[in-house]
């Protein structure tokens, strides 16, 4: 293993056999979802893709991918990892059935699903208020990745991902702006001009033996235009568990830190890692400072349900009260060698929902999954209409659009083998061309992207060149 951007190309997460939801901590299964009629369910599917338009004007997208998730039962990841042995991971190829079909570009516009936390932050005239509701985004963007263990397609360089929602008021463009080691940048920016929001991201992969680290590197930006205020933060550590035997799992820990360069407000999110018994899984906890270092608020909740906030003396008092009411559990020696020896990283059983400290706002509670969301992946309705390529969109898209992908496109379709053969194609195809550009001793040049500094924390960057949207695309590269 030379670095980590090889490791990046052969095992990037992989998809879990637990799709039953088996470990749901809340009910994601909205009742109104599970009253539709086949025919309102399947409506778009029909029309092969075709958005229909509903009463009221807005875009009816769909609810369903055209074919169901492939069974991964007879795959074996241990099967693949043992070849990996003494060799580079990159010339390593995964099976197919580990992926999701989606690009990583498009699992980043997920960021995008709560934006109304952002359309909140805009309305708020008290900077503690926006502080909360932008804190609330933070931790909502990393929500659907719950029970996606699935590894979503690594980005061919200069590949893009471009979507306008008018229903919920933004517009995103991504591109994939360096392979080795692999960096997606993305852009957004409110139809109404009220805020911009951007970031590269390229993780720092570890391999641990029984799980995969995920360690984030790049700076998330948001910027409220009409308060003049910026504010960045890192997301968390990702970790998926039990990749070579077991169940796998996945959690969230580390310590984000959400500044206000305007204010010097700061927000402090402790993700928390799991625990010997599991009773923190999933947990946030965290608070609220001003700039002389005076907590406003106290924040905590569950990155897979919903997050609370109140004042920080309510909380110590509950917290006191608490503690005197519950006996600290001893494990015993049985258990610690149980532990000790134990071949899979057992996923913890789910603790009781949030205790709710009675004062606390609700900033934000995770939206419901389709009923049928086992089935494809565990997507969230958001997700599954990422992909969706509506009629006359293949005219307007740049032809470097994740939804112009064949491999992507033909595993939505239930067509496995020939996504397989594409996803290959597509590889070689890759690695030719470099191998062509290095030959004529030609730099790859990224086309809506470029690197600079970040205005607000100085750390390098790649910034939005701008111009996207005017869809001047005759030098976009053939990478399909």
């Amino acid at each position: 293993m030379n670095s980590e951007e090889e490791f990046y190309d052969a095992v990037t997460g992989f998809d879990s056999d637990n799709s039953s939801g088996e470990f749901s901590e809340a009910n994601h299964k909205c009742p109104e979802m599970l009253d539709l009629e086949p025919h309102q369910s399947n409506k778009t599917e029909k029309h092969n893709g075709e958005t229909e338009i509903q009463e009221n004007g807005i875009k009816r997208h769909r609810t369903s991918l055209p074919a169901p998730m492939f069974s991964r039962s007879d795959f074996s990841v241990w099967s693949i990892l043992k070849k990996c042995i003494g060799l580079e991971l990159s010339k390593i190829t995964m099976p197919i059935v580990f992926n999701e079909p989606l690009s990583f570009l498009q699992r980043i516009t997920e960021y995008m699903e709560h934006i109304y936390l952002i359309n909140k932050a805009c309305s708020h005239t008290d900077p503690l208020e926006r502080m909360q509701a932008v804190a609330a985004f933070a931790v909502s963007a990393v929500a659907s990745q719950w029970e996606r263990t699935g590894k979503p397609f690594n980005p061919l360089l200069g590949e893009t991902y471009e979507l306008t929602r008018e229903d919920l008021g933004f517009r995103f463009i991504s591109e994939q702006v360096s392979h080795h080691p692999p960096i997606s940048a993305f852009y957004s920016e409110g139809l109404n001009k009220d805020f911009i929001f951007h970031g590269s991201i390229y993780p720092k992969l570890k391999f641990w033996g029984k799980s995969i680290e995920a360690e984030p590197r790049g700076t998330i930006t948001l910027e409220l235009l009409k308060h003049n205020e910026a504010y960045t933060w890192t997301n968390p550590t990702c970790c998926v568990h039990n990749v070579i035997i077991g169940k796998l799992w996945l959690e969230q820990y580390g310590v984000v830190e959400i500044i206000n360069h305007s204010t010097g407000d700061k927000c402090v999110l402790n993700f928390k890692p799991c625990g010997l018994f599991g009773k923190e899984l999933h947990r946030v906890e965290g608070y609220i400072q001003d700039k002389n270092r005076k907590k406003l608020c106290v924040i905590y909740g569950k990155w897979t349900e919903c997050l609370w906030c109140t004042h920080p003396t309510t909380y110590e008092t509950y917290k006191k009260n608490e503690k005197r009411g519950s006996e600290p559990k001893k494990k015993s020696s049985e258990e610690d060698l149980k532990s000790e020896n134990d071949e899979a990283d057992d996923m913890p059983e789910v603790q009781d929902s949030v205790q709710f400290i009675p004062g606390s706002k609700l900033l934000w509670r995770i939206n419901c999954r389709p009923p049928n969301s086992s089935q494809m992946y565990n997507f969230t309705s958001f997700a599954v209409s990422l992909n969706e390529l509506e009629k006359g969109m293949e005219a307007i898209l740049a032809p470097t659009d994740c939804r112009l992908r064949p491999d992507i496109r033909n595993m939505e379709n239930g067509n496995m083998d020939v996504a397989s053969r594409e996803k290959e194609r597509l590889e070689e195809k890759q690695r030719a061309a470099r191998k062509e550009r290095a030959k004529d001793e030609v730099e790859w040049h990224t086309r809506w992207f470029h690197q600079g500094t970040n205005p607000y924390t100085g750390t390098p960057d790649w910034l939005y060149s701008g111009g996207y949207f005017d869809r001047n695309f005759s030098d976009c590269p053939d990478i399909y």
